[in-house]
């Protein structure tokens, strides 16, 4: 059964990292249309991987990224807040090229049509 605890709280954490994400005022972040793509929490909550796609490209997610950095303690605190857990896990914010590329294969698709 912790299994099923791990992938509910980082489901958790990821629909809570993305509200405080669209409410920072940090112009690296607020600047682009960001996707918190997946969030991968350890199996005793302690660490969190949050990867983060950006629509404009790779380039403007480590940008994003950088941003995210700076603001981690807000971040983690406005989560544990949210989330009510015990033991509010540590937050590594990781780009992730993904969302880039579905569109280009999605682009790609098109083509073939």
């Amino acid at each position: 059964m912790p299994g099923h605890r791990i992938g509910r709280v980082s489901e958790d954490i990821k629909r809570e990292v993305t509200a405080v994400v669209r409410e920072l005022k940090d112009p690296r972040v607020s600047g682009c249309l960001l996707t918190v793509v997946r969030v991968d929490v350890s199996s005793d909550a302690s660490f969190a991987k949050v990867y983060v796609s950006a629509m404009e490209g790779m380039d403007r997610a480590k940008t994003a990224v950088e941003g995210l950095k700076s603001a981690t303690g807000l971040i983690r605190r406005e989560v544990g807040g949210r989330l009510g857990l015990r033991k509010t896990p540590e937050l590594k914010f990781i780009a992730d090229d993904s969302v880039a590329y579905g569109m280009e294969i999605a682009r790609k698709l098109n083509e073939l049509k």
